[in-house]
């Protein structure tokens, strides 16, 4: 395969990857061209998404600002495109007894008020939520669910119990009800 051959695939393979996550994000090109003070055209930006332009590095970095994900959730994994990391989703035995526990042991968490949380748990969390975000390729920015695991281990981090940390999360108004 020619060089510019290559360039082409991948700048596909990139494009597709834009389109992927905008689309995760319930975004259209429009709003994303509204959202960015009309920094990235709609236009400019499909034209990305379809591979007929190649995104520079820190335009790419700043759609990854936008869009509040990592850089590297942009760029094409050697993985299918779409694939979700679906590690440790199975056994999920919290105790659903417990008035703390959503459906199955989860609890959603919205994102969006995460964001406007003061006090010492919102950097933390947001790095917690984050990390869990990136396995799984998810990025709708609104809510994730997390495993009764994942409460466990947030509440390890704040020295309290899973219960204790599902009341403060309730406190903060992170806890959604699903």
């Amino acid at each position: 395969m020619r060089e510019d051959d290559m360039e082409r695939a991948y700048a596909a393979k990139v494009g597709a990857r834009l389109r992927a996550v905008r689309r995760q994000m319930h975004l259209s090109l429009q709003a994303v061209e509204a959202q960015s003070n009309h920094e990235f055209k709609a236009s400019v930006l499909g034209a990305y998404e379809r591979g007929e332009r190649t995104i520079s590095v820190p335009r790419l970095q700043r759609l990854a600002e936008l869009y509040d994900v990592p850089v590297d959730q942009l760029l094409p994994k050697d993985a299918p495109l779409g694939a979700v990391v679906a590690a440790g989703r199975e056994g999920e035995n919290g105790d659903q007894s417990s008035p703390y526990w959503d459906d199955g042991g989860k609890v959603t968490i919205d994102l969006a008020k995460l964001g406007k949380v003061t006090g010492p748990e919102r950097d933390l969390l947001r790095r917690y939520l984050g990390m869990i975000q990136v396995q799984r390729q998810d990025f709708n920015g609104r809510m994730i669910t997390i495993r009764a695991e994942d409460l466990r281990a947030i509440a390890c981090l704040f020295e309290m119990t899973a219960e204790g940390m599902s009341r403060r999360l309730d406190d903060l108004g992170l806890r959604m009800r699903v």
